[in-house]
């Protein structure tokens, strides 16, 4: 690798960019990808191993490439330090996601609740904002209290953030759709929010329903949009 491809590769990497190296076998020869005028198939191949985390070997024509993806941590930032949180948390640390639990209630948000967690105590919108969500963060709120969730989904909405989600009834969510249109924003940008938050499997428990907003999570993330809203519609 030279260092000119070492440094953009670092850059990439600090600014949380996804990126692939991809190597020429067994000539050696290696880009970045995505860039400009590359071959349409490669640049596919290179968007795949993306989005499945996978690094391999692939054809492109009559060349082999080995493809590096280099992807950002995925980071869920839980507001609401509530007994749900409790289930999702541990859950959602054994796939391997980086968490932060956002909630100004320091009697909630402690580390005998949250052991070997990330917590912040700011204000929600302040401490959104200031995690900067990427195309590889999820934010799901669970506090059902507007005065929280409501600035966090403010600013999560204006994020690329990948999944956001809500818990609460359908009629809770339809208010609070009404709340964030008086905020300024669109339809389009209301259905992002996954509200009711996860899957419909019939959770009661917590650690139920933390199952569920799991499950939708991964579905998102996979692009199975079938196991998806439309399986809560139907």
């Amino acid at each position: 690798m030279t260092p000119e491809l070492l440094a953009e590769l670092t850059a990439a990497r600090a600014a949380k960019r996804p990126v692939v190296m991809a190597t020429r076998l067994p000539g050696g020869e290696q880009m970045l990808l995505p860039a400009e005028g590359v071959d349409a198939e490669l640049a596919a191949a290179a968007q795949r191993a993306l989005d499945r985390d996978e690094s391999g070997t692939v054809k492109i024509g009559n060349a082999d490439w080995f493809l590096h993806a280099y992807n950002p941590p995925m980071r869920l930032i839980v507001v609401g330090a509530v007994h749900i949180s409790q289930a999702l948390v541990p859950m959602a640390a054994q796939m391997g996601l980086s968490v932060v639990v956002v909630d100004p209630r320091r009697s909630f948000a402690t580390e005998e609740r949250f052991p070997n967690v990330t917590i912040m105590t700011d204000w929600t919108d302040e401490a959104i904002e200031a995690l900067a969500p990427d195309v590889r963060t999820a934010v799901v709120t669970l506090t059902h209290d507007p005065k929280l969730d409501d600035p966090a989904l403010d600013i999560a909405l204006k994020s690329p953030a990948f999944y956001i989600g809500s818990l609460g009834s359908r009629r809770t969510h339809a208010r609070r759709l009404d709340r964030l249109r008086e905020m300024g924003h669109s339809e389009e940008t209301l259905a992002r929010i996954k509200g009711p938050v996860g899957l419909d499997i019939g959770a009661v428990t917590a650690p139920e329903i933390a199952l569920s907003i799991l499950a939708e999570f991964v579905a998102a993330r996979r692009n199975a949009k079938l196991f998806a809203r439309e399986a809560k519609a139907g």
